[in-house]
């Protein structure tokens, strides 16, 4: 590299611009290259002119291109930085002063004590009425999947969609019943995939899928999946990236946030909506490429915030802080909208320093995290090379003395710093862990502030992991179509986190929470206009399979379809009254044997 820029005057530092990488000379980078390293995160930013018309356009098979699968927009965007604290973007000013450091005195300087904290925040003395209220309606799947995705947000999609579709000279005609069953057979995605999405409307016996088919006409499905939309175009705020799907990630925050289980302790962290499908060679697969988002969530995993990210030339961090020190603040900006509580926060060592547990403190909130050594604000602790050579388990700390914040370097099987405004040392445990070649179990001392850590820091990682095992498969070309696929498994992973804790007695698994959904979606939508076969076999099927079938009031008594007297309860996925009574045996063979002979009898 050149040592200096042409026509610079002697002595001034200047930063040259670094010219943003765009995804396709990346990936073209990462597929010749054969040093097989470990799977790789890749961070997108969304099309330079995001708002703009070209971006609404869907159309092409999945794999009628070559290459990575990725409409054009998405493979011209800038590639960010993983580096969320640095605060800076590649497409600034191509020459920059250099930083200039502080002058000594300009701010005040830190006092470090060898001692341990004492914090003065309250304890945790909130109870949560709501969760008890949810507890008492006893709603199935469907009924918690829809208080995120509730009537007003459905209403909405349909507007928007319908408004867009207009705006093509197109007359859609989507109703709120036709939507629930596109979302049903995206949900079904997530569990039964095909190369092409095509293939569950095929008449091949190795592919059809006669819950697809029954439920909706292929090109129609095609038809609204591809006005699909969440945004007025002529009302869209430009400087926003994200303004396509703004309204649609306002009124999840808004609908997440209402129904989050009120507890103390909560994580934040990056999570990835990443774009999913084929790649070009086996190199390519390694990668996993998409947007960076900002997430809260519960120590469970429940998502109780998130917010795509823009960079720094679109989001601009506040009170001295880097981006990801910036959105921990909005978070909790969210959080104390629901009361001015002693919330515990856990992140980790993208986020932290010294200056954002100081700014945590003065709001009320407690924070803990694992810190880089240069943003201590010069901890006086023993050198990390020094802290190597003594045992395992062995660690230094000091505390500050204006505004009790503490810092703490711990030997496990590296070294690690962490910091705190809430949790000391003490008490010091015994944790376990493997010692030598034989991996020998053997006793470490831990700092208190070390063990709630690791214990509480991994919701997002929980969330990550749950939205992976089912996550909805089928994509359009819009390069925010990830994000329709992430949000409708984030309110599936909130609504199966309620149901675990509003029904500690008959939880289901994930999948069978996702299969229940999707399934009476699909069959409430079903063609039922043609009598006869199809009719009777997708009652036979659904009515026998022994998944999902949930008892829920009505308010207009029926028939019970067993016994045939009045009752005023059915079965939410069959549609039918039933008593409870009668519940068990309507869903058996044998129930349905009995009364068919019950009923010979009786002709005879």
């Amino acid at each position: 590299m050149a040592s200096a820029a042409r026509g610079v005057p002697p002595g001034r530092n200047v930063r040259p611009k670094a010219k943003a990488a765009k995804l396709l000379e990346v990936l073209s980078a990462l597929e010749g290259d054969d040093s097989g390293n470990d799977r790789e995160e890749i961070f997108i930013a969304p099309p330079d002119n995001a708002a703009g018309d070209f971006t609404d356009e869907d159309s092409g098979d999945e794999d009628s291109r070559r290459g990575p699968q990725l409409p054009g927009s998405v493979l011209h965007a800038s590639v960010v930085s993983e580096d969320s604290g640095s605060g800076e973007d590649s497409d600034e000013l191509a020459l920059q002063p250099a930083p200039k450091r502080q002058k000594a005195g300009m701010e005040a300087q830190r006092v470090w004590t060898k001692r341990d904290i004492q914090p003065d925040f309250g304890s945790w003395t909130a109870s949560d009425p709501h969760i008890e209220d949810l507890k008492s309606q006893e709603l199935s799947p469907v009924g918690l999947f829809e208080l995120f995705f509730d009537e007003g947000t459905i209403n909405f999609i349909v507007n928007e969609t319908n408004r867009y579709a207009r705006q093509k000279n197109v007359n859609l005609g989507l109703t709120a019943q036709e939507l629930k069953c596109v979302l049903g057979v995206l949900i079904l995605s997530g569990y039964v995939s095909y190369p092409r999405r095509r293939m569950f409307w095929e008449t091949s016996p190795d592919s059809h899928h006669h819950l697809v088919a029954d439920a909706i006409r292929r090109d129609r499905f095609e038809l609204i999946f591809s006005y699909l939309h969440f945004a007025d175009n002529s009302a869209l705020d430009e400087s926003d990236r994200f303004a396509k799907v703004r309204p649609l990630i306002a009124r999840m925050n808004c609908n997440f946030q209402k129904h989050a289980p009120l507890e103390e302790f909560y994580s934040f962290g990056e999570s990835l909506c990443e774009h999913s499908g084929p790649r070009s060679s086996r190199r390519l697969r390694s990668v996993r490429l998409g947007h960076r988002l900002w997430c809260g969530t519960t120590s469970r995993g429940y998502l109780v915030w998130f917010e795509p990210s823009q960079g720094t030339l679109f989001t601009k961090p506040d009170r001295g802080l880097d981006l990801g020190g910036s959105m921990v603040v909005r978070f909790v900006d969210a959080l104390q909208g629901r009361g001015f509580l002693p919330y515990h926060i856990f992140f980790d060592k993208v986020f932290t320093s010294v200056k954002l547990m100081s700014i945590l403190r003065e709001k009320g909130i407690k924070a803990t995290g694992t810190v880089r050594e240069h943003r201590t604000d010069r901890c006086p602790l023993k050198d990390p090379r020094e802290l190597r050579k003594m045992k395992r388990g062995s660690f230094d700390y000091r505390v500050d003395e204006r505004e009790e914040i503490i810092v703490c370097r711990w030997h496990d099987s590296s070294v690690v710093n962490i910091c705190s405004n809430a949790v000391g040392i003490e008490p010091v445990r015994l944790a376990r862990r493997h010692a030598g070649t034989a991996r020998a179990r053997g006793q470490v001392h831990q700092p208190s502030l070390v063990k709630l850590y690791q214990e509480k820091v991994g919701g997002v990682g929980r969330l990550d992991q749950n939205i992976a095992k089912y996550k909805v498969k089928i994509r359009g070309l819009k390069w925010y179509s990830s994000f329709i696929g992430y949000i409708i498994d984030a309110a599936l992973n909130n609504a199966w986190q309620l149901h675990r804790i509003c029904c500690p007695d008959a939880q289901v698994d994930l999948l069978a929470f996702r299969r229940y959904v999707a399934c009476v979606y699909l069959e409430s939508n079903a063609d039922t206009s043609s009598q006869g076969r199809r009719g009777r076999r997708l009652e036979t099927e659904s009515r026998f399979d022994m998944i999902g079938h949930w008892i829920v009031h009505q308010d207009k008594r029926t028939r019970c379809a067993l016994c045939h007297s009045q009752t005023n309860t059915r079965c939410e996925k069959c549609q039918k009254g039933v008593h409870a009574k009668c519940f068990r045996e309507y869903h058996t063979c044998g129930g349905a044997e009995a009364r068919g002979a019950q009923r010979g009898v009786d002709a005879r």
